[in-house]
């Protein structure tokens, strides 16, 4: 199998002068698997991802990125970092700050790339809960953390697998660390990478195994909620007073609704994909709790120095055809309130990416369009920037984190609001679900349109933008409209509509 590979063992030789972390890889023929069934093959243990994109909520992004049995688990509460290999071996606590952890874990690597690979071919993936900005920020600790969730978990994987959409090819890649240039460490470390891809693609050339689930009784499960219609309604009415008082521009409220389920995690993965196809799609198996989401939104992204932002804020529910779109979104665009709402937010991503983009980079490249989705349709805008000499990915992410379209502006006092109005601590709701490669690249969205599933319970959380003019029902029908498509997911995947083979 050695001459499938790339690069040749002497070219891996020559590029380990140049850094310690060389990707291995070969690529096969997969114009019979998709994303979906490749992972059901690959996946093993308790922890592996999947990572897919619908452009513009109707084409499939070019790559999907799937990976299980990390080399390193990361896993986040408060002030301590535990860092465990995936069987356990070995582990130890870091007590600092959680982006210095992550950092302090992927800075030792110094890949050697290659442009064979895209964008991400390795490194640390996984969540961050919305609590973590705690660790940045003097914020109260008023409510109370029922879901008792981790504030992050990443796993560090040894093999990665890049799915091409275009032309139906994989890449599966092995990260072959070499710390030190001696040539019989480097002939192990090649070897051992060659293994590792061998070992996934026997795996991937297996027949799909019939997979039998557990569905549910057919009696549908009742949604529960953090709050009540009229404690909604009580929320939005006193953030407009806040507002009004001058406090706050504006303020996400949020209701987490949560239900009792059965149906087995990827299955609801895979009816989400479906119902409500995003430009981020994600599975995370992270021991016992699944994240299983669809998000519109980026977060930040950083790709070779370049900086992206892309704020939504502005919703309206998609109509019964064409022509009701269309005048929707003529209304939308048309709304004061929505417009100086969105335009805010935009204002807002531009003053966190300038905190650490070169000056004079930062621009706003796309202005107020619509973008649909399955259930709902929103006002998209781009900012983009140049990454400032001194900085890196995480340093971006601590200067965005948390988005203001789910917190809000003035962004911290808005979060202190937060905190006295919703009931309980968001957990990994309005945090960032993404990856911090080796390159230096960092992709990360917003965790909204998402399901977290722990100890048999499904959560679903979704929030609306208050300012002084909202209407309070119409607020709390917007976040029962946003967590339509997650719930519906969550019934088929229940129902056995889904074939299992």
């Amino acid at each position: 199998m050695a001459e499938l590979l790339h690069p040749s063992f002497e070219e891996f030789s020559r590029k380990a002068d140049n850094g310690n972390l060389i990707p291995v890889y070969r690529e096969i023929l997969a114009d019979m698997e998709t994303p979906v069934s490749a992972f059901r093959k690959i996946d093993r243990g308790d922890h592996a991802f999947l990572l897919e994109s619908v452009e513009g909520g109707e084409k499939w992004g070019r790559y999907s990125f799937l990976g299980s049995d990390p080399a390193l688990i990361v896993r986040a509460k408060g002030a301590t970092v535990d860092v465990t290999t995936a069987d356990g071996t070995r582990s130890h606590t870091i007590q600092k700050d959680l982006l210095e952890s992550l950092k302090a874990i992927i800075e030792p690597y110094r890949p050697v790339g290659t442009d064979d690979l895209p964008r991400f071919y390795g490194g640390l993936v996984g969540f961050l809960a919305y609590d973590v900005v705690r660790q940045f920020e003097r914020l109260p600790a008023t409510t109370k953390d029922d879901l008792d969730l981790p504030d992050a978990v990443f796993l560090l994987p040894d093999t990665l697998l890049i799915f091409d959409n275009v032309s139906h090819r994989i890449k599966v890649v092995a990260n072959a660390f070499v710390p030190e240039a001696d040539p019989r460490r480097l002939r192990e470390a090649y070897d051992d990478a060659a293994t590792k891809i061998g070992e996934v693609i026997q795996a991937l050339r297996r027949p799909l195994q019939m997979d039998e689930r557990i569905r549910g009784d057919g009696e549908e499960s009742q949604l529960s909620s953090t709050m009540s219609r009229a404690d909604f309604v009580r929320a939005v009415q006193r953030a407009q007073e806040y507002v009004r008082a001058g406090d706050i521009v504006q303020a996400v409220i949020s209701q987490r609704l949560s239900i009792k389920t059965s149906a087995d995690p990827f299955d609801i993965y895979r009816a989400l994909r479906t119902i409500n196809p995003s430009p981020y799609m994600y599975y995370l198996r992270l021991g016992g709790i699944r994240v299983v989401g669809s998000s519109p939104e980026v977060l930040v992204r950083l790709e070779e120095g370049r900086i992206d932002l892309r704020p939504i804020a502005g919703t309206r529910p998609r109509g019964r055809n064409d022509a009701e779109d269309l005048a929707l979104e003529r209304e939308l665009l048309a709304d004061p309130k929505e417009r100086a709402e969105h335009i805010m937010l935009v204002d807002l991503g531009r003053n966190d990416v300038g905190r650490v983009a070169r000056i004079g980079s930062v621009a706003v490249s796309e202005l107020m369009t619509i973008e649909r989705y399955s259930h709902v349709m929103h006002i998209v805008s781009n900012v983009k920037g140049r990454l400032a000499d001194g900085y890196d990915a995480f340093d971006l992410l601590r200067a965005c984190f948390p988005a203001g379209t789910v917190s809000g502006a003035p962004k911290i006092r808005a979060m202190e609001i937060i905190e006295e109005l919703e009931p309980a601590r968001r957990g990994p709701y309005a945090g960032a679900v993404g990856y911090f490669g080796f390159s230096g690249n960092m992709d990360t969205c917003i965790t909204i349109r998402t399901v977290i599933i722990a100890d048999g319970i499904a959560h679903v959380q979704a929030g609306a933008g208050i300012v002084a003019d909202s209407d309070p029902e119409r607020e709390y029908e917007e976040t029962m409209n946003k967590a339509k498509g997650m719930i519906k997911a969550i019934r088929t995947a229940e129902s056995g509509e889904l074939w299992t083979g």
